[in-house]
């Protein structure tokens, strides 16, 4: 008969390897998120050099400033509203871009401009959370408000009753205006 102590050992290696194997996959899968986004970053950058050579303007660089980082081979132009990863929201004024968000704000601006296209109503972060394919639980509800919070006080955003957001007046579609 086996000992207790032993069987526990035994439930244990399988729990750790369990853990191990799970931890591979979260690690391969945010690897393939990375190249993806990437990725599509790269297109939306495409995107908008067509735009802007084909703009009315003729594609004047006026607006937009040249970094001199050294890696850099052949410094660009970048716009100067573009976001850079885990910046400040900045304060919604006309003709501002949703460019000058992160992709996390974009992606709830998106949304919520989706829904008001479709004549629907205002979400909830719950419901946010469903439609982003995310685990409704506290902390991602959490995260969700905060910066849905965050859209509002920085003008992106109303929230026309408590907790239920929607695009705020006069904020566009992605490529700014009103």
């Amino acid at each position: 008969m086996p000992s207790v102590v032993g069987l526990l050992e035994q439930h244990e290696l399988a729990a750790r390897c369990r853990v191990d194997g799970l931890r591979e996959e979260a690690d391969r899968i945010q690897a393939e998120l990375a190249v993806a986004e990437l990725e599509w970053q790269e297109w939306v950058i495409a995107r908008r050099r067509v735009g802007t050579v084909l703009a009315p303007d003729g594609g004047d660089t006026a607006g937009t400033e040249v970094t001199s980082d050294p890696r850099v081979a052949d410094a660009r132009p970048v716009p100067r509203d573009v976001a850079k990863p885990k910046s400040q929201v900045p304060v919604w004024r006309e003709g501002l871009a949703w460019s000058a968000l992160s992709v996390d704000y974009q992606r709830i601006l998106q949304t919520l401009a989706d829904r008001v296209r479709l004549h629907q109503g205002p979400l909830t972060c719950q419901e946010l959370a469903v439609a982003f394919g995310m685990d409704v639980v506290p902390a991602r509800v959490e995260a969700l408000r905060s910066k849905a919070k965050r859209l509002v006080a920085r003008g992106w955003l109303a929230e026309p009753a408590p907790g239920r957001f929607t695009p705020a007046a006069g904020v566009a579609g992605p490529g700014g205006g009103s």
